[in-house]
């Protein structure tokens, strides 16, 4: 609302409202909109210039609270309330804009201050402790944007361009911190200090028995309660913070759940879980469809001289019970790492792959295509869970479900490169050491996925290698037939060029490098001069990612056949292989489902199958 659509009020209107208790420093300053009713006002004190919508007979809502539309025993300051709120005991509202039928109760402070020289915005400080990539959180920020800025540190100029297209909509009400959008709910909270919170009919926030919010941004759709304290933070759409989480410097994508633990310095994107008792997440780049088991800590210390080090994990991670690991660490998609503490910083480069700190053999052992060979029923089950999950409304940030796409395609051809070379080295070295022995088993050993002088020895590399092949055609095909609904032969054109290998998680968006540093460019040279801008483009690559998803699959199979382009009688036998694949797919989803419904340890809590298939179906 703006200031220039309110009337000061009329003698009448101060005298009613002094006779319910209230009190200004100067009445003058007090403005109100067309619909005010001095009549459901009661003890309030009003300090600088306060702004009033309207106010009439009705009733907000929020579980078993229902509070008549008005403002009572609160102090306002310098703030503008829109139409048709209940303010109620709000012990300082100072700086802020509430937008229409919020409803705030039971506050300490809720206050917002104007920036200057002395009192800069909040900077917050991802991925990395020293703050060596710190970013500014504006309104309307996407993890895709975090990422962005807190990454590419080397190019120098786009990071000041950035920061001054920040600043200019930080200027403006619609990217400042003290505002809350309509339809909002906040109860039983401590302290909202410098947060803007976006809130609509359509997708309401909601912060409830909340401590501490600080110097952040609360996407729309949001549920900040129980306990939980977070400052210098941004949140995507539709993210829950919960049950005495403790959050600071950390951007936390759409469709997340955080509760239960420290977490600190961090870039999560979306559809992360984590919601039970885990120890911390720390200076870490998690990319999506993520999930931290209890007891987990991602960061337990840092193997330098000061806590500049970071971990980065791909799509997919999914850290077992009381994992411990070290910075710094990489992992590529879909990495299940199993129960242990591991001793020294990981670089694992095999996608889908389960990890194990084998004590007893002091070695690291890793097994390729883990999910693919013997876990199925949850792999299948990522595929339509994230999509199901998500609740947003607004959908700014665009996300990539699906395991198999080009990023994950690209890691498993990179994959079985790294397969092929070691089982190479492993068969030469064991033919030099046992020349006459046909029978000696070989041992594959890995290079380069782990820090220090343990042997790396890779499970089933063999099997995991035609897996990896599967998952490709999987991949690819499915790209190419709609999942099978389409058995055209594709066009050759999506043969022409070279095949994209270098794909960049936006923030869950796939985008191909190239593109991505064109824009850098243009966000240099000033073709690109804001933050709409920068989201427009998103939205382009939006509308070109399913054609180049095409054309990606197409060179995949091109690839694999050592060819340039496919023909029919190729073509009809990878339909037929792709039906096998795909019955192979349906089959081990039951078998990998039907291991939990036959082991008899899980049956044994309930008295008989009656039981069991009504508690789960």
């Amino acid at each position: 609302m703006k200031t220039n659509s309110f009337r000061e009020l009329t003698r009448q209107e101060v005298e009613q409202l002094e006779q319910h208790g209230n009190r200004a420093e100067n009445w003058s300053a007090v403005l109100v909109g067309d619909g005010f009713d001095a009549n459901y006002l009661y003890n309030n004190v009003f300090m600088g210039q306060v702004c009033l919508g309207a106010l009439e007979r009705g009733f907000l809502h929020d579980g078993d609270l229902h509070l008549p539309e008005g403002i009572y025993n609160s102090m306002l300051s310098n703030s503008t309330v829109g139409d048709h709120c209940a303010v109620y005991h709000v012990r300082m509202l100072s700086g802020y804009t509430v937008g229409e039928g919020c409803l705030l109760f039971n506050i300490g402070e809720m206050t917002a201050t104007a920036p200057n020289v002395e009192n800069d915005y909040p900077w917050l400080a991802p991925m990395n402790e020293n703050e060596g990539r710190k970013i500014l959180p504006f309104s309307g920020m996407t993890i895709g944007d975090a990422y962005l800025w807190a990454k590419y540190r080397d190019h120098g100029k786009m990071v000041a361009r950035l920061e001054e297209m920040t600043r200019q909509r930080l200027a403006t009400a619609e990217g400042s911190y003290g505002h809350v959008g309509s339809h909002c709910v906040i109860k039983n909270t401590h302290t909202v200090h410098n947060v803007a919170i976006c809130s609509d009919a359509e997708t309401p926030t909601r912060i409830e028995d909340c401590i501490v919010l600080a110097d952040g941004v609360v996407g729309y759709g949001c549920t900040c309660e129980y306990g939980c304290i977070a400052m210098r933070f941004v949140l995507g759409e539709h993210v829950h913070l919960e049950f005495g989480v403790r959050l600071n410097d950390t951007v936390v994508g759409d469709n997340s759940t955080i509760a239960r633990c420290e977490v600190g310095n961090n870039i999560i994107f979306p559809a992360h879980e984590q919601h039970h008792n885990n120890s911390f997440l720390i200076a870490s780049l998690v990319m999506g469809q993520s999930n931290l088991a209890a007891g987990c800590t991602v960061g337990s210390n840092h193997n330098g001289r000061t806590a500049d080090n970071e971990i980065v994990a791909g799509r997919g991670f999914w850290p077992g019970l009381c994992t411990s690991l070290k910075h710094s660490s990489s992992f590529a998609s879909y990495c299940l790492l199993a129960k242990g503490a591991y001793p020294a910083e990981l670089s694992i480069t095999l996608p889908f792959a389960l990890v194990n700190n084998n004590a007893a053999k002091n070695r690291l052992e890793v097994m390729p295509a883990y999910w693919w060979m013997y876990n199925m029923y949850a792999l299948n089950r990522n595929i339509t869970k994230f999509a199901k999950r998500d609740k947003r409304k607004k959908k700014a940030q665009h996300i990539v479900f699906t395991p198999f796409a080009p990023d994950t395609a690209e890691e498993i051809i990179n994959g079985r490169q790294l397969l092929k070379y070691w089982t190479e080295q492993a068969y030469l070295q064991s033919k030099a050491q046992h020349p006459n022995d046909k029978t000696e088993p070989i041992e594959v050993v890995a290079y380069g996925m782990e820090k220090g002088k343990r042997k790396v020895t890779v499970l089933k590399a063999a099997q995991g290698y035609k897996a990896y092949e599967e998952m490709l055609i999987y991949y690819a095909m499915g790209t190419l037939t709609d999942n099978g609904e389409k058995n055209d032969l594709p066009d050759a054109s999506l043969g022409d060029g070279e095949r994209e290998r270098e794909w960049v998680n936006l923030g869950g968006q796939l985008v191909p490098q190239a593109d991505l540093d064109k824009l850098m460019g243009e966000i240099e040279n000033g073709t690109v001069g804001s933050w709409e801008e920068i989201h427009t483009r998103y939205d382009q690559w939006w509308e070109d990612y399913p054609a180049l998803c095409r054309r990606h699959a197409y060179h995949t199979l091109c690839d694999l056949l050592m060819t340039k382009k496919i023909g029919d009688t190729q073509w009809q036998q990878l339909l037929q292989r792709y039906a096998t694949i795909r019955q192979y797919v349906a089959d081990q989803v039951r078998i990998t489902r039907q291991k939990d419904e036959e082991n008899l340890f899980r049956q044994m809590t309930y008295r008989n199958d009656t039981e069991l298939k009504a508690v789960l179906g």
